[in-house]
């Protein structure tokens, strides 16, 4: 695949459509069985909160995951990401009922780069808390 978008269409600024992706404990439960992290402040409501936690929180590389999905939905093409980067500043805390929590994010084009590639800065999130900080990716345009 090939990323869709073209560079000379792009500006500093370009705003990338916006997304939201909910998150319920049955998604942290495929997630953790997917990447192999069990880890009990993941699931374990009682675990979590003895060890500091408001409650179960979702997976920091799930998170960085679904932020990213901004990008490759704009592209079309996953493989157009060449570098990602973020800080994990707040966790996305996960209540046990039907609806979750929720991780919105936006993005936007922060700068041109040589060789038809451009820095995404990305914005994720929660609760009214941005939970994913310096978030950053270089991708690779047509």
């Amino acid at each position: 695949m090939t990323a869709q978008i073209q560079y000379a269409d792009v500006e500093v600024g370009t705003e990338l459509p916006a997304a939201s992706f909910p998150v319920t404990r049955a998604t942290l439960v495929r997630y953790a069985g997917a990447s192999g992290d069990f880890n009990p402040i993941h699931w374990n409501e009682k675990f979590a909160k003895e060890v500091g936690l408001p409650d179960v929180i979702a997976h920091g590389m799930f998170t960085m995951a679904e932020a990213i999905r901004v990008v490759t939905d704009w592209t079309g093409d996953p493989g157009a990401v060449v570098e990602y980067g973020v800080r994990f500043t707040k966790p996305v805390v996960v209540p046990n009922d039907d609806q979750g929590a929720l991780i919105e994010v936006s993005a936007k084009v922060a700068a041109k780069l040589d060789g038809n590639r451009v820095r995404v800065d990305l914005t994720a999130m929660s609760a009214g808390q941005k939970v994913l900080g310096m978030s950053r990716a270089v991708v690779q345009l047509a």
